[in-house]
């Protein structure tokens, strides 16, 4: 069942939300050749609870970090770790913050510059199909186009969708219905009505679809080797519009 969430309970996901944008913009920040994963994963816990929230990731399912970071050919759910960052490396941070029993969740992929042409394009065409699908999701559309605006951006460069990680449902739960496919066909699925809350989240590859999860039980990689970019917002359904939960203090993104 989608829950459809009150003006009340929209306001307390922004003041997730704004906890994981200002997570997530510290954390560009320290990008840099060198940077330990680990060190980003303390940093972001720091932050989180300096505010009164928790690290929503830390502990579900008994995932052991605060930050899902997955570098190059990592899809999603890597674990921070000791490695440390090089030049030309991407590194998608996943982030979640709970305030108030509410969920804030969203990512980016960083460069630690200079990277490769082809690369900085599969990071672009990863964020503008994640705002095709913003676009897409409003009141009167059905879920399908969602996936559809999603998939189109993708289609057109040629990169691998991820079919077997989606978007998602968001409240009180990190998960909830829906979920919301990074592909699909416009005009199928339920009318998107007002007060859904979801998080839209492409998964995007440099090279095929295909991936698998290594031995630590979490780690998402393409089975090809090439990097994979990962962008999420989540969004609020309201009858003035589409409205991202998860800006920065200042109104911007991460």
């Amino acid at each position: 069942m989608i829950q459809r969430k009150s003006e009340a309970n929209i306001k307390k996901m922004r003041e997730a939300g704004v906890i994981v944008g200002d997570t997530l913009r510290l954390l560009r920040g320290m990008i840099g050749e060198g940077v330990v994963l680990r060190d980003l994963d303390r940093a972001a816990e720091a932050l989180i609870r300096s505010r009164g929230a928790t690290p929503t990731f830390k502990g579900y399912h008994g995932f052991p970090a605060s930050l899902c970071l997955s570098l190059n050919s990592e899809v999603v759910h890597g674990i921070p770790d000791g490695r440390k960052l090089k030049k030309g490396d991407i590194l998608s941070i996943d982030c979640g913050a709970t305030l108030d029993g509410w969920v804030g969740d969203a990512a980016i992929t960083v460069a630690v510059e200079p990277i490769a042409a082809d690369v900085r394009q599969l990071l672009d065409t990863t964020r503008e199909s994640l705002f095709a699908g913003m676009e897409a999701a409003k009141i009167g559309n059905r879920l399908g186009d969602i996936g559809a605006a999603i998939q189109a951006v993708i289609d057109k460069k040629g990169y691998g969708i991820v079919r077997e990680y989606c978007g998602h449902g968001v409240g009180r739960a990190l998960h909830e219905d829906p979920q919301i496919p990074n592909y699909g066909t416009a005009g199928s699925g339920p009318r998107i009505q007002s007060g859904w809350t979801l998080a839209l989240e492409p998964m995007v590859n440099l090279g095929g679809d295909n991936v698998h999860t290594l031995r630590d039980g979490w780690t998402v990689v393409t089975d090809d080797g090439k990097p994979s970019a990962h962008f999420e917002c989540s969004i609020a359904i309201t009858e003035a519009g589409t409205e991202i939960l998860t800006l920065c203090s200042d109104g911007t993104l991460p």
